[in-house]
């Protein structure tokens, strides 16, 4: 290997780790700070404490490796930019893209570690991490989800869903069971699904059964639509049910195909399934980007404002990508395209400021 590239990737390397230890311990302690009171309401120890910040320590870092990898680049060019020794590897000779190649080559191997490490270790920690907020904090134990199906156990109320879209705030299969003082069933209701409108629960295609108290027969009665107090809001059902971060690709795949053989609407999880990957390949978008912004001119003056720059594109990014997820999840784009748009858009950005800055 060039001494070239093995200097670039030593100090790529070097920046992005203090990058990411710097903004770790900066999330770690404003979230401890904005959770300290639930902590102490709840009574929480200070070792099952410290194991929910321990837990969510890698779903941090997958969400803050692209941005650290974009400030390391832009930080180890402009430093060599500001040094001159961009322009005395030009006045040699070689060539941008010459320098380029192990920024690529270490961009595609921190995307395809975040993408193993997303797909294997942030599942299991994020889970965890969840269970201990709704079950030692927030104390929500009477709500219980394993895949589609949702238990949720209220006032002599049983209520079964198996499946909820959360873009639509819709419940499908539901079946509440009400019970009297001794545990007995005296109403049921099963419904095709649920829609939440203007802070109510709207059944629709229900059967209603409801006992008798002089004959003890159960009177039955079918409904095309009802409006029916429940125990819980759509905010609720979000919490509980297993979100996509803590599923694996594979799994997440199984999901989907378990729903829509159901006849179920997944397309807000095939938008969450298509950027899974999409994640790991921007750290390779922001290498070039970095690249481009940092040696894009000539002022040695300019590095602070390249890092703002850098730091300013990351952000517009995030809220472009956030955008096209949305717009995934409304189905007014493929889950794929909607997943990968905002990647291929900074994509061509980056490679448009590199070939200026050459």
């Amino acid at each position: 290997m060039p001494i070239i590239y093995k200097y670039l990737t030593r100090e790529i390397i070097k920046l992005f780790g203090i990058v990411l230890i710097t903004v770790i311990s900066i999330y770690v302690v404003v979230d401890f700070f904005e959770k300290v009171d639930d902590f102490m309401e709840a009574g929480l120890s200070v070792s099952r404490t410290f194991t929910f910040f321990l837990l969510k320590i890698p779903f941090i870092i997958v969400q803050i490796t692209p941005v650290g990898i974009l400030l390391a680049t832009l930080l180890v060019f402009g430093l060599m930019s500001k040094n001159y020794e961009i322009l005395a590897l030009k006045s040699s000779g070689v060539s941008i893209y010459y320098l380029l190649r192990p920024v690529l080559f270490l961009g595609l191997l921190v995307g395809t570690l975040l993408f193993f490490f997303s797909d294997i270790i942030v599942p299991l920690t994020t889970g965890r991490a969840n269970r201990i907020w709704l079950q030692d904090v927030k104390k929500r134990s009477e709500v219980t989800s394993k895949e589609k199906n949702i238990w949720i156990k209220g006032n002599r109320k049983i209520t079964h869903i198996k499946y909820y879209n959360p873009a639509s705030k819709t419940i499908f299969g539901i079946t509440i069971n009400f019970f009297d003082e001794k545990f007995k069933l005296i109403r049921r209701i099963d419904a095709e699904k649920g829609i939440f409108e203007q802070g109510k629960w709207i059944m629709h295609e229900l059967l209603e059964q409801t006992l008798e108290t002089e004959s003890g027969n159960y009177r039955i009665i079918f409904r095309d639509e009802m409006t029916e107090k429940l125990d819980f809001l759509p905010e609720d059902l979000k919490r509980v049910i297993k979100k996509p971060e803590e599923m694996s690709f594979k799994e997440l795949l199984t999901y989907i195909r378990k729903v829509e053989e159901e006849g179920y609407d997944a397309t807000i999880y095939r938008v969450d399934l298509y950027a899974k990957p999409a994640l790991p390949f921007v750290c390779m978008v922001f290498c070039i980007l970095g690249i481009g912004i940092a040696i894009r001119g000539e002022r040695v003056e300019s590095i602070f404002f390249s890092i703002a720059y850098g730091i300013g594109i990351a952000f517009c990014y995030w809220i472009f990508h956030s955008f096209c997820l949305s717009i995934g999840y409304g189905e007014m784009l493929p889950p794929f395209i909607a997943a990968w748009t905002a990647n291929f858009v900074f994509l061509c950005f980056g490679i448009f400021t590199l070939v200026n800055a050459e």
